[in-house]
């Protein structure tokens, strides 16, 4: 595929494409993961750990991700100046007000291997706080998240039929199971 899109500092001929990531009420986590592997180039049959094939990824809405419990509050980003007393601190909700890209990037970038490939994939990796962005957008590939393991198992048990005449040990699982009127357990009478 040939790109005309350039890049400054980024090899994007050979297998190179170009992703298009809307992080709109993504996990934080979640999302870093899978951009890391597309970074990394793990979704390829032609991965191999010591090259960089990995895609380029456009992250869009980078100011709209959502994080799970109360780590809004609760996670602290460190670092140290260099002087004495120098430890400096900031909350996720102070970093998303500062710089909401930034909380991604780091996320991204702590979840690559700490090797001498990772400053080239993470020029690959590029964020915007808003809609727009500079890329065509015929050349961009849309991600879609695969689904959450619980929302598939709620969707099976929505599923679930049970056979004539049989009881399950957990009814509230079954939604369209009523327990028969004239029910005994082990052929006792209650």
């Amino acid at each position: 595929m040939t790109s005309s899109i350039q890049l400054r500092n980024v090899i994007t001929s050979g297998l190179v494409r170009f992703r298009l990531i809307d992080a709109k009420d993504q996990v934080l986590g979640r999302l870093a993961t899978h951009i890391s592997t597309i970074l990394q180039g793990k979704d390829k049959p032609t991965y191999q750990p010591n090259l960089d094939e990995g895609d380029v990824v456009v992250v869009i809405n980078a100011e709209k991700f959502a994080v799970t419990g109360r780590k809004m509050t609760d996670k602290v980003y460190r670092w140290h100046t260099g002087y004495p007393g120098g430890l400096k601190e900031r909350t996720l909700k102070e970093q998303v007000a500062r710089k909401p890209e930034e909380v991604i990037r780091k996320a991204v970038e702590r979840m690559l291997p700490k090797n001498r490939l990772r400053v080239s994939r993470m020029r690959k990796l590029r964020l915007f706080a808003g809609e727009e962005h500079p890329f065509p957008e015929e050349e961009l590939k849309k991600w879609q998240s695969p689904p959450r393991p619980s929302d598939v198992a709620k969707k099976q048990r929505a599923n679930l039929v049970l056979p004539e005449g049989s009881v399950p040990l957990n009814p509230s699982a079954y939604p369209t199971f009523k327990m028969p009127e004239n029910f005994t357990i082990g052929g006792f009478d209650q």
